[in-house]
């Protein structure tokens, strides 16, 4: 295949290794993506990454926090300590792309690149076995389960840094629209919080000839729905950043009858801890009032999800500095702002110092989607940057 971005001969050692063997890896990269696996089935996945890890050298540890994998490789006498994630898991997707490697597994897909993000770690870990110029420990964390936020909280709860102790811990997303292979870096909030909330207005149903015998949940629905954005408008610190997105409402069967309640799931995102409590405050009481001033009442369940990543400036601007050495400068990014997805990295980010980082996936479709797929020419410039930041980390 001879992936290589712009065709130009490798610039270290690192990347013509890594080259010589990236038909491997996008092997490897293709068979995951065929045999998708949901949030804590990762079974067949990671023992495929055990595998791996063990035929390159790494103490490996398996079924933390589920179906994750942590590796290990110290190297001289350095005490510092990296952690490296990757995520394994796909999502409940029926894949719509057609190509010859597209998902064997019905209605699962890896519609977010995991497959790619976990290929990206294993390629950088063989090198880094085979080849690295590093004194410390290495640790590879493969986490399970994070499309249902729950992969990074599990292994930490399982012990995963106490087990393995790190003095940072990394992490890596590919991004559609951004440029191919082109790093992108953020100081501070990178992705927001998500929480969810599901919301019942019930009211009197009956016949859609006498509305005025009902007391109508659809209408009181649409009103909330109409003035849940003054939430952000009125409520929310202008300079801040908030997202209020109703995604579901059912209710009724027939066009003549108006049902007995309506229910909507809606999620909240926000970059600071004040905002998402400003949220949590008035959806509910929004709801509420809303469904009163029609006769009806609501019911609301507000969950919350995991918190926002939130990078910590030394570790970023390390990290940052790593890809501004070792790659052409439109490979960086400049200002590169943050995404308003969520990532349950947060948590690891809460329990580590450590940053969260991008890399472009080119025109390719967005992320979650029946189209996406991953661009396998981004494997080689982002495994050549883990293995020159763990170095960095532990010269």
């Amino acid at each position: 295949m001879n992936i290589h971005i712009d065709g130009a001969r490798p610039r270290d050692d690192a990347e013509r290794v890594i080259l010589a063997s990236i038909d491997e890896f996008v092997a490897i990269r293709r068979d995951l993506h065929q045999y998708p696996e949901l949030s804590f089935q990762e079974r067949r996945t990671s023992g495929i990454v055990a595998r791996y890890l063990l035929s390159y050298g790494y103490e490996v540890a398996e079924g933390i926090g589920g179906h994750g994998v942590v590796a290990t490789l110290t190297r001289g006498g350095g005490d510092k300590r990296i952690g490296i994630r990757a995520d394994m898991d796909a999502l409940p997707i029926t894949e719509a792309t057609s190509l010859p490697y597209a998902s064997r597994n019905p209605d699962v897909m890896h519609a977010c690149g995991h497959d790619g993000h976990t290929t990206i770690l294993l390629a950088a870990a063989r090198y880094l076995a085979e080849h690295g110029r590093f004194s410390g420990t290495l640790t590879l964390i493969f986490q399970p389960a994070e499309e249902v936020g729950a992969g990074a909280r599990k292994m930490i709860e399982d012990g995963l840094f106490e087990r393995f102790p790190v003095d940072a811990v990394f992490g890596l997303h590919n991004w559609p629209g951004v440029p191919l292979g082109q790093f992108g870096f953020v100081e501070g909030p990178a992705m927001a919080s998500v929480d969810q909330a599901l919301i019942r207005i019930v009211g009197k149903g009956g016949h859609g000839a006498s509305p005025h015998e009902t007391v109508d949940p659809v209408l009181a629905s649409a009103a909330f729905i109409t003035a849940l954005q003054s939430i952000v408008a009125r409520n929310v610190d202008p300079l801040e950043m908030a997202v209020l997105t109703v995604g579901s409402i059912h209710g009724g069967s027939a066009s003549n009858v108006i049902p007995e309640s309506v229910e909507l799931k809606l999620t909240a995102r926000a970059y600071s801890p004040s905002v998402r409590n400003k949220l949590e405050e008035r959806v509910p009481a929004l709801a509420r009032a809303q469904a009163e001033s029609f006769g009806a009442h609501a019911e609301v369940n507000y969950r919350r999800g995991f918190p926002a990543v939130l990078n910590h400036v030394e570790e970023t601007r390390l990290a940052r500095r790593v890809a501004e050495e070792n790659f052409p400068d439109d490979q960086v990014a400049r200002d590169f702002r943050p995404r308003t997805a969520s990532e349950d990295f947060a948590y690891m980010l809460q329990a580590r110092p450590g940053s969260y980082l991008f890399v472009g996936n080119g025109d390719s479709a967005p992320l979650h989607s029946p189209q996406y797929n991953f661009n396998d020419e981004i494997i080689a410039p982002a495994a050549r940057f883990w293995v020159r930041l763990a170095e960095t980390f532990l010269s």
